[in-house]
């Protein structure tokens, strides 16, 4: 169905999709390609919410050479007016004979409709090209249309003997420079970076990406039940939102939060714990796509527990910390080899001197 240059020409879109990484949120990440003759003749990619739409940046460049070209794009060519005009309206315009997709588009707004209008139109139409690889740019977007919840990260640093502080407290730093530059990666991608306020109040962290790109800084939510975030704390003067997940009724400290800059998002705290599960489907609700969880091992195991953490990104330093020191998780009752929870390895990378280990959680379904 698919030939060798469909092949390349889709790679080369999903090139010029991942251009968009730090940038598009909470639009999804998109490439296109537009070729005649074995000649490409316009390409683009999507830039930031609100702005235009890969086919267009393509179609733009190509201009009177889009008549009769094969059009390569990561994802469905949208169908309905948003805050840009229908991408399968501007092909249909242009007179391409033959659109190739990669996948379809997950926002029951899209879901299928671009490919039906374009069909409808005579134009050719083939999907599921390399679908598994644009797949892995947009984990969030899809996440957030298919299971009503966005993609959950959780980064944690450990030494080699599993420890993610000294039994003093004292944590920094265990990784590398070279693994905290990755980190920063990890936060530009991110809609939104999530911690608990007791790293807050121990760390007083920035929570912001420092990538050295453009990039739409991730916003932060700290959940903080009775509202203990200091008035002065260093991620408030951050840019993007700071939230504050809490059920508090205190009127007082309610103001003079806000007055400071943070935002108040109030989630329900049975037993004085924020509900994991609604935290996420507030985040929904914000459009976040991608949840960067840095917490320390309480938080972090509560989300393992809870079952809501998609990936498990460990940096591993090359030194040993001693046994008092803390546990990578804390993940209370597991007590027998059969409760153990299961996890498949997805990647394994060298980053200086430490290991980056990702994890993926193993369904019952494998």
């Amino acid at each position: 169905m698919f030939s060798a240059d469909d092949y390349r020409y889709m790679s080369l879109a999903l090139r010029l999709a991942e251009r968009g990484l730090y940038t598009t949120d909470p639009n999804p990440r998109v490439g296109c390609v537009i070729v005649v003759d074995g000649v490409v003749v316009g390409q683009g990619w999507h830039r930031a919410a609100g702005e235009a739409h890969a086919e267009v940046h393509a179609l733009q460049q190509a201009g009177e050479k889009a008549k009769g070209a094969t059009v390569y794009v990561t994802l469905e060519p949208c169908s309905h007016h948003g805050r840009t005009p229908p991408c399968a309206d501007a092909l249909i315009v242009a007179g391409v004979v033959r659109v190739v997709v990669a996948m379809q588009d997950p926002n029951p707004k899209v879901a299928g409709q671009g490919l039906g209008q374009l069909k409808t139109a005579g134009i050719e139409v083939a999907v599921g090209l390399m679908q598994q690889q644009a797949e892995q740019l947009n984990p969030g977007f899809i996440s957030r249309f298919r299971r009503g919840r966005p993609y959950v990260r959780c980064k944690l640093a450990m030494s080699l003997d599993g420890r993610t502080a000294m039994a003093s407290g004292e944590s920094k730093w265990i990784t590398s420079e070279a693994s905290r530059l990755d980190v920063q990666k990890l936060r530009a991608r991110s809609s939104v970076i999530v911690t608990g306020i007791g790293t807050v109040l121990a760390d007083n962290p920035r929570m912001n990406a420092r990538v050295g790109v453009n990039a739409k800084q991730p916003d932060r939510v700290v959940l903080d039940t009775n509202l203990r975030l200091p008035v002065d704390a260093a991620m408030l003067s951050q840019p993007g939102v700071t939230w504050l997940a809490n059920d508090s009724q205190d009127q007082s400290l309610r103001s003079e939060l806000e007055q400071a800059g943070a935002r108040l998002l109030d989630v329900a705290a049975p037993n004085g714990h924020i509900d994991l599960p609604g935290l996420l489907n507030s985040l929904l609700d914000l459009e976040y796509n991608e949840v960067l969880l840095e917490a320390g091992p309480s938080l972090s195991g509560a989300f393992m527990q809870a079952g809501l953490t998609d990936e498990l990104i460990v940096y591993m330093a090359p030194h040993l910390m001693g046994h008092g020191g803390n546990a990578l998780l804390h993940l209370p009752g597991i007590e027998s080899m059969q409760e153990r929870i299961a996890l498949q390895m997805t990647e394994s990378k060298q980053i200086g001197d430490d290991l980056r280990l990702s994890y993926k959680r193993v369904t019952e379904t494998g």
